[in-house]
């Protein structure tokens, strides 16, 4: 079965004639605050040679030619360029081999890319190659059912546009390969040795000049760099194995400017010493100038040097501005001096016949040796300079089951396509990327693991130093999260699994020296996912979200990330109200849903503790609970329940998580954790399905989910060890989730699935907290609701009111009985309804006395009014984090709404408070005045200053609180 016996390009929307031209300055307005006007669109160069995703806000620009790749990545608000080089659009491991999709390679410098350098750049033999795309609209990743409130407008699928690249392998680049196995003669070779010099290796015998105390191979705590004058000699030597092959080293030249002491490599062969090496000061002018050197060998009788022409000038000379690969090829007959600007192709430079003497090499030598290869320093010195060796490598000669694993692995490669998929929304500068592999083989293939996205970003800073227990800065102008998220409460820990910073090797010019500047993208999955693909069907992968930043402020990235999540995860903005029951009894549920109705909440569900079993699939407990749905429904209460997934020990002990590093049952996050490949969790999930179909229950509180363990054991037929745990595991459980979204299930998990469709995480609190006394309750709430939302929207965590007792604390800290602590009962709804947070009120019922049941009412029916913009953003820098000692508030707003702002104001003190507020009304999008009033009364009208503030009079009674509309 051939798919791409004839490569096509395909292309189903109309194309533009020209490229968009580069913005001169930022775009009109602004997104967070003004509608942009420009919609998503894909379009193509007249040539036909790119294609450009823009919106507006973020422009990505891929070259067709020689090969697909994103060549420029723009934030066009800032003007900034994201992107510094050109890097493969996607890196797939098949079989047990590693091909990169796309791409080009040959730029001289990874810190900047450049029209030439683009022009000059070529396609990589072995990197799938580009076939076609196909454009459309973006699709719901998994259906949602809308069956209750939710922010206005929320759209779903978001509006946008889609656009897939298609890649194979060309058989004529396989068999081209396959001829001319010199062209990476590292392929199909056993690496014996590897060396980056992030540290020093003992092994490592370290020579340097004796006449310049200074002179130093590790210079200022770096190794690897050389720091002495010209012509002088520093060098790191070491036995090498008996079966060598291949021995290669890249060597950034930087300031020095020896001649035949040059930095180089040699091969120690007994007492004889072969030296090949770069000669930066041999270049005449252009040496003068530190543009231009030679190349150098010493092949243990004579020195040789390179003197073929060079454009412009008048032998082939070397730019000094970048680093080089130098390596030694030992064949049978002839000794290959070979060389390459890193990252290039190979060529060959020199030829040396080997005899008896070139037999076995012995020992190398990497950097600064004498004319000879040896330790002796030239009679005079020249100027002091620093060079570095970056890295070092070792090969043995070919393994014939490895080539031979080779070429059947290039054979198979020519019957699968990989796809690339973007997704570009309008308004907002976010892009979802994710990609599939179709196998179009007789056999099955193993996907054994994937990069998704590899982009080369521009560093946020780039400190010179690097030091032990001293982070270096990642790149702030793109953050990126993915639906493979799991074990936090928060993004950044979230996507620890998923989304990795690295160093970029490739980035030999940035000022660290230690090139550990974490500035390369790689969004793949920690380890797996090992996957085996049967033929004729498509894996895919996770999905990438990439949202580029226009500001360091911190208040304006929450909000970019706010709107981002409102965007592609709109469920997240659902936001009922609940009574947490701690009983099944029936009696004691119905009349907390007739409670629940009366008061104006939206949701019962059965609480921990309450007795409920999602796991007992008897006739009798779902008939029980399918009645309890129907009558709830009767009041327009949608009812749910809780069950326990992680943090418990199953049984048989062989079900639970096997610990990778221990080889024994416990997880490494929540101590026992059950397998949710073994038996006790397909039969878990089994139930689980089986309960919401069978009681219609609309509400699932799912405590610990699974929270990225790794799981050693072999659990046929759904894991086959450690390497496809996570992902097997992670697809079970997020699976299960998006089938509760289509039904309409409203899901809170204490875990970041936002993505895959739970709705609700926690919004960070200490749960033994809620024991403390009540007058410190109201002030945590607060504080952990300011905290918890510079990330979160108000409905995507919950809080928590103990009507009835939690984890101790006795009558001091909770509210039963209810009636005999209405002030109190108040100010815990004021504070998380205030907010726009929806709270775990858990007991047996919502009131107790008409004045209770009144005061609900009345705090429901306030918030219900003003619902909108309470669930709107909160702007921290236009609010006041709660610390009891005097009034402090909340400010909400929502440029889209009639109501564009409003003021929640706390007063803590047990006495009258009064203060006047500078509140910001920026993202309120009013510019010179604003309609305020408070509470229900008259409005007064306020001049905006130039820095979109209002100076606005407040006072509170003692413990109470009061609001003000923004109109």
């Amino acid at each position: 079965m051939r798919f791409f016996l004839i490569l096509t390009l395909l292309v189903f929307l109309p194309l533009s004639t020209t490229l968009p031209q580069d913005r001169p300055g930022p775009v009109e307005g602004d997104w967070l605050v003004t509608p942009v006007k420009e919609r998503a669109a894909v379009r193509q160069s007249s040539d036909k040679k790119e294609i450009v995703l823009s919106n507006g806000l973020i422009r990505r620009v891929f070259r067709l030619e020689p090969n697909a790749s994103c060549v420029a990545f723009d934030n066009l608000v800032t003007g900034q360029s994201i992107l510094r080089a050109v890097r493969p659009e996607a890196r797939v491991t098949i079989n047990g081999m590693t091909c990169n999709v796309g791409g080009l390679t040959g730029q001289p410098n990874h810190a900047y890319l450049t029209a030439g350098w683009l022009d000059a750049m070529k396609a990589d033999p072995r990197a799938f190659r580009f076939t076609g795309f196909e454009t459309g609209e973006p699709k719901e990743r998994f259906p949602w059912k809308r069956i209750r409130h939710h922010a206005p407008g929320a759209k779903w699928p978001p509006e946008g546009v889609y656009l897939r690249l298609d890649f194979a392998m060309p058989t004529e680049a396989w068999s081209a390969l396959a001829a001319d196995r010199d062209r990476d003669s590292a392929e199909g070779r056993d690496l014996l040795l590897e060396d980056s010099f992030t540290s020093l290796d003992p092994a490592w015998k370290i020579v340097s000049s004796g006449q310049h105390e200074r002179a130093s191979f590790m210079n200022e705590g770096k190794p690897g760099e050389i720091f002495a004058p010209a012509n002088c000699c520093v060098y790191a030597e070491r036995p090498l194995p008996e079966d060598t092959r291949l021995v290669e080293c890249t060597i950034n030249p930087g300031t020095d400017r020896s001649a035949s002491w040059g930095p180089g490599l040699a091969l120690m062969f007994g007492d004889r010493a072969v030296k090949f090496y770069l000669r930066p000061g041999d270049g005449g002018a252009y040496a003068a100038a530190g543009k231009y050197g030679d190349l150098g060998l010493f092949d243990g009788r004579r020195e040789l040097l390179d003197r073929g022409r060079h454009a412009g000038a008048d032998r082939a000379l070397l730019e000094m501005d970048r680093a080089y690969s130098l390596r030694f090829r030992l064949e049978e007959t002839e000794l290959l001096c070979e060389i390459a600007p890193a990252g290039e192709a190979w060529r060959n430079v020199f030829t040396i016949p080997r005899d008896d003497s070139l037999a076995t090499p012995t020992a190398v030598r990497l950097g600064k040796s004498s004319r000879t290869g040896k330790s002796d320093d030239f009679g005079t010195p020249g100027e002091w300079g620093r060079c570095r060796i970056e890295r070092f490598a070792v090969y043995s000669g070919f393994n014939a089951k490895q080539l031979a694993r080779i070429e059947a692995w290039a054979r198979e490669m020519n019957d699968i396509r990989v796809s690339v998929h973007y997704e570009l929304y309008d308004g907002i500068p976010v892009m979802q990327k994710w990609i599939t592999v179709e196998n179009g083989t007789r056999q099955p293939i193993n996907v054994d693991s994937f990069a998704s996205e590899i982009l080369a970003v521009v560093e946020h800073s780039n400190p010179v130093e690097y030091r032990e227990g001293v982070s270096l800065p990642e790149p702030d102008s793109l953050h990126v999260e993915t639906d493979y998220a799991f074990g936090a409460f928060q993004v950044s820990t979230a996507r620890r699994f998923s989304v990795h910073w690295l160093p970029d090797p490739e980035f030999t010019t940035q000022v660290n020296w230690s090139l550990k500047m974490p500035c390369l993208l790689e969004v793949k999955p920690t380890l797996g996912p090992d996957q085996t693909v049967k033929p004729g069907e498509t894996f895919e992968s996770f999905r990438a979200f990439e949202l580029a930043h226009d500001s360091k402020d911190f208040e304006r990235r929450g909000l970019a990330l706010r709107r981002m999540y409102r965007t592609v995860a709109p469920w997240v903005t659902e936001n009922p109200l609940i009574l947490h029951v701690v009983s099944i009894d029936p009696a004691t549920v119905r009349r907390a849903v007739d409670q629940a109705a009366e008061c104006g909440f939206e949701m019962v569900s059965l609480s921990f503790g309450s007795g409920l079993s999602m796991e007992n699939e008897s006739a009798e407990n779902i008939v029980k609970f399918g009645e309890l749905v129907d009558y709830a429904a009767g009041k327009g209460i949608h009812l749910g329940g809780y069950s326990l997934l992680s943090s418990r020990r199953v049984n048989p002990p062989e079900d639970n998580i096997v610990n990778p590093k221990t080889g024994k049952p416990g997880g490494q996050t929540h101590g026992f954790c059950p397998a949710l490949a073994s038996g006790w969790g397909q039969e878990y999930f089994r139930k689980l399905y089986k309960f919401f179909d069978g009681t219609g229950f609309l509400q699932f509180t799912h405590d610990g989910s699974y929270p990225g363990d790794f799981d050693a054991a072999e659990r046929p037929p759904l894991q086959k060890g450690v390497a496809d745990s996570q992902w097997v595991q992670w697809k079970i459980i997020t699976d299960f989730y998006k089938w509760q979204r289509g039904r309409g299930v409203y899901v809170r998990v204490p875990d970041y699935y936002y993505l895959s469709g739970s709705n609700e995480c926690g919004m960070g609190y200490r749960e033994v907290n809620w024991s403390l006394p009540r007058a410190q309750q109201v002030i945590h709430t607060r504080q952990n609701i300011f905290d918890g939302t510079w990330q979160k929207t108000p409905s995507m965590g919950w809080m928590f009111v103990p009507l009835t007792q939690y984890h101790g604390g006795g009558a001091a800290a909770t509210i039963e009985p209810l009636g005999s602590h209405l002030p109190h009962y108040r100010r815990m709804m004021a504070g998380n309804l205030g907010a726009g947070v929806q709270a775990v009120y858990r007991g047996f019922r919502l009131y107790d006395t008409d004045r209770t049941r009144n005061q609900v009412k009345e705090m429901v029916g306030w918030y219900m009014k003003y619902r909108d913009i309470l669930e709107s953003d909160i702007i921290h820098s236009s609010s006041r984090r709660a610390d009891g000692r005097g009034i402090d508030w909340f400010f909400h707003a929502n440029p889209g709404l009639d109501q564009k702002g409003m003021l929640v104001v706390y007063n803590p003190l047990d006495r009258k408070a009064s203060r006047t507020i500078r509140l910001g009304l920026y993202y309120t999008g009013l510019t010179e005045t604003a309609r305020i009033r408070e509470g229900e009364g008259k409005a007064r009208t306020y001049a905006i200053d130039r820095n979109f503030n209002v100076k606005l009079p407040v006072e509170v009674e003692a413990g109470s609180f009061t609001w003000f509309v923004v109109e």
